[in-house]
């Protein structure tokens, strides 16, 4: 690979280091091919699948590696909602805002986990636990109001329940 930078060894080394060689090897591959900038959303899906979301360290060294400008690298990860910038909690809140959630008092739940965990739409707990999100709809209306935390459903939760289930899911962090 020709590149204009004279220290291109020790940049190439450092951005390896930073993503792994299971991604490193991904990256080859894709080189390899046609129109290799084209697989740029395929090479972050990979990475963020590896670490859980693309940190500033990582969308700098697929840059390099893809010989693709930093600025269109940044653009792509900060375009696509599926793309994550910051780190996740251990667990993942989704608290469903469809409309049988919403009119059986999902927003007061919502406001109470907000409350708990000091934090609000899309961030994390400073502990990092718990990352809040909101969803459209998780197919269960007839439990409605609903929260879903990784991948188990709590319905027909009241405001007054929320402590109670947080609190378990921090002793499961514990364990």
């Amino acid at each position: 690979m020709s590149t204009c930078t004279d220290n291109w060894t020790e940049v190439e080394a450092a951005a390896k280091l930073v993503l792994g060689e299971p991604i490193v090897a991904f990256i080859e591959a894709r080189r390899g091919q046609a129109h290799p900038e084209s697989q740029l959303i395929a090479v972050l899906h990979r990475v963020q699948a590896e670490y859980g979301y693309l940190a500033d360290a990582h969308l700098d060294a697929v840059a390099q590696l893809m010989q693709v400008p930093a600025a269109k690298v940044a653009g792509v990860a900060s375009f696509y909602h599926f793309f994550r910038l910051k780190p996740r909690g251990k667990f993942m809140i989704n608290v469903c805002l469809g409309t049988a959630c919403y009119v059986k008092g999902a927003e007061r739940v919502a406001q109470k986990i907000i409350e708990e965990l000091g934090i609000t739409w899309g961030e994390t707990s400073k502990d990092g636990v718990f990352t809040l999100e909101g969803t459209r709809c998780l197919g269960t209306c007839g439990l409605a109001p609903v929260v879903m935390i990784d991948e188990q459903i709590h319905g027909e939760l009241t405001p007054d329940q929320v402590p109670a289930l947080l609190e378990s899911y921090l002793k499961k962090s514990r364990a």
